[in-house]
């Protein structure tokens, strides 16, 4: 119990001394810090540059193959290495003409490539994004509740020290003193358990922000009631969400790149012409003699029917993976509406009286119970049932900004401004 008290009061004395120096962000200037910092971000960026590059190398033409043969040894002459008049060398040269469009086709499939790069990039945008947006509204719904327990914990150590005064006098039993106690240190515990998942949650947040200093959310009422379902509907969200979302066009991307290599592979069974000159000095028919040279494989025995064939059914397979998709996208849609409505009926359910009734309740607990006019386990039945009230109304508000986020997510659009 000792350890844990301890533990509290350094987690306590540490967020003060941070308090001092906390970056404070709205949702807003997270997003835009977000999009500035974020390494992951930064990084997939040079994937882009890297697959846009690949086009240009598509394009390129074939370089030019030049060979010389020179005489290494004349024997009658005795020369070594005998080039000049009377020796010997060979001049070739030849270029390669891609045949039946591959390289046009080869240019399609790169384009293609770079824009599920690009497709990718979105994907990650809205997988951190969505991660950012959950941790920034956990954390300022648990320091909502935090600082509830502070003052709760501090108005019942001020009822502690009381009653050990009293205790001292014999006014006050010693089973008494020790249930509030145990009542302090269970609140305590509690508190300490909200420290362990801000600063796990902050964790997460500064690494997506790319920030060292401690951080505070900081949330009005409007960001929060901007978080309506209007007209949406389950069915338009989920074509909505098929329009927008990177892994549903990755996967398109991949059926249509496999299209793009089956007209790939079979414009290779075509073979390429090599095309040349040659000058040869002295050992032809005739002196200083040049010719031209027309080349290509015989397709006799490799036409690339497997490639071919394997193309065929990448076809099928990919096609296969973006029908999977669109059933998985559509369904996600629906569960993530669902889990709107599921929590915007409780939320509607609670009075909206409650958390003020609490509240005044809660502010006369204290001063009533040391005028005697509650009892010991009624004061504590009414300290214990508030804290767990606080606990579960901010979770249920953290539910719920965490049920339109999650529908924002399975869209893939920022539907709620």
């Amino acid at each position: 119990m000792r350890i844990i008290f301890l533990a509290a009061l350094l987690l306590t004395s540490s967020c003060l001394v941070q308090a001092q120096d906390s970056l404070r962000l709205s949702l807003r200037q997270a997003d835009s810090l977000f999009l500035r910092n974020n390494l992951s971000l930064l990084a997939e960026r040079f994937r882009i540059v890297a697959s846009q590059a690949s086009i240009i190398q598509a394009r390129l033409w074939d370089n030019p193959t030049l060979s010389v043969e020179a005489n290494a040894f004349n024997p009658d002459k005795r020369r070594v290495l005998d080039v000049a008049q009377g020796g010997e060398k060979i001049i070739s040269i030849e270029q390669i003409l891609v045949t039946a469009g591959k390289r046009s086709k080869q240019v399609a499939l790169a384009t293609e490539s770079a824009h599920m790069t690009e497709y990718e990039f979105m994907d990650l945008l809205r997988v951190l994004k969505f991660e950012l947006r959950n941790n920034f509204f956990d954390i300022y719904f648990l320091q909502n509740t935090l600082n509830r327990y502070q003052l709760q914990i501090s108005n019942l150590q001020s009822t502690v020290t009381a009653f050990e005064s009293q205790y001292e006098k014999n006014n006050v039993s010693l089973r008494e003193l020790l249930r509030l106690k145990a009542l302090l240190f269970q609140l305590n515990n509690d508190k300490t358990e909200i420290l362990f998942q801000i600063a796990e949650k902050e964790k997460v947040l500064k690494i997506l922000l790319n920030l060292d200093s401690p951080l505070i959310p900081i949330v009005n009422e409007a960001e929060l009631n901007r978080y309506q379902l209007n007209d949406y509907n389950a069915p338009a969200l989920g074509q909505l969400a098929l329009q927008n979302r990177g892994d549903v066009k990755v996967t398109e991307s991949l059926t249509r790149q496999a299209e793009l290599n089956y007209k790939l592979q079979k414009s290779l069974a075509t073979p390429n012409l090599r095309i040349g000159a040659t000058y040869d000095q002295s050992g032809s028919y005739v002196n200083n003699y040049t010719g031209l040279t027309l080349a290509a494989d015989l397709p006799f025995f490799n036409k690339n029917q497997g490639n071919i064939k394997v193309a065929r059914s990448l076809i099928d397979y990919q096609k296969g993976l973006q029908n999977q998709k669109v059933n998985v996208v559509t369904n996600e849609v629906a569960a993530a509406f669902q889990k709107v409505q599921y929590v915007e009926n409780m939320v509607q359910s609670i009075d909206s009286k409650f958390s003020e009734q609490f509240e005044q309740l809660n502010k006369g607990v204290v001063e009533n119970f040391q005028k005697r006019n509650l009892t010991l386990l009624e004061f504590i039945d009414l300290i214990e049932t508030y804290s767990e009230s606080i606990k579960e109304l901010n979770r249920l508000k953290a539910d719920r900004v965490g049920a339109y986020e999650e529908l924002n997510f399975t869209v893939g659009q920022e539907l709620f401004r």
